[in-house]
């Protein structure tokens, strides 16, 4: 085979392989934000439960404050859950373990606690995916003339292509 068609062979196959890789992580994305909106929702809900908005919650200060003034068995510090609020955190409430088909009763604490910290993983998560598919697409982009003259339909049938043995 002559040089030139090796070449572009081969700067074809890695074109492929990266727009595979770019396709790979945009359904990654997709997924997570499934999961980030189902969590969402469940935090929702719980706040509803426990009729609670992010910001109708006093901060610890306010809380320590109005403390202060009272008597001096009390403690000065009182912590106060931003979901939970003046709900009774030990109250049991129902939830399905991420990735799983198990329920669990457990304390309402404990639940929003588990929801809020797989918000912030797939908060980090879907942040890494945006920012590989941005380096994935200019990587595509950056090319140079092969990348520019073949369309991006052309380049999602080239990933999808399948070899058959006869």
């Amino acid at each position: 085979m002559d040089e030139g068609m090796k070449q572009f062979q081969e700067r074809l196959i890695e074109l492929e392989t990266d727009a595979e890789h770019l396709l790979l992580a945009r359904h990654q994305l997709v997924e997570n934000d499934k999961l980030r909106n189902g969590n969402r929702e469940a935090l929702t809900a719980l706040r509803k439960r426990a009729r609670t908005t992010k910001t109708s919650v006093p901060s610890p200060f306010e809380s320590v404050m109005r403390v202060i003034g009272g008597s001096g068995s009390r403690p000065l510090v009182k912590e106060v859950c931003m979901t939970c609020g003046s709900h009774d955190s030990s109250e049991r409430t129902w939830m399905m373990f991420p990735g799983t088909d198990v329920f669990a009763r457990i304390p309402f604490h404990a639940a929003h606690s588990i929801l809020e910290t797989d918000q912030e993983g797939l908060d980090f998560e879907a942040k890494k995916l945006q920012s590989d598919v941005k380096d994935k697409s200019l990587l595509i982009s950056e090319r140079g003339a092969l990348a520019d003259k073949i369309s991006p339909e052309v380049l999602k049938s080239l990933v999808v292509l399948t070899d058959k043995r006869k």
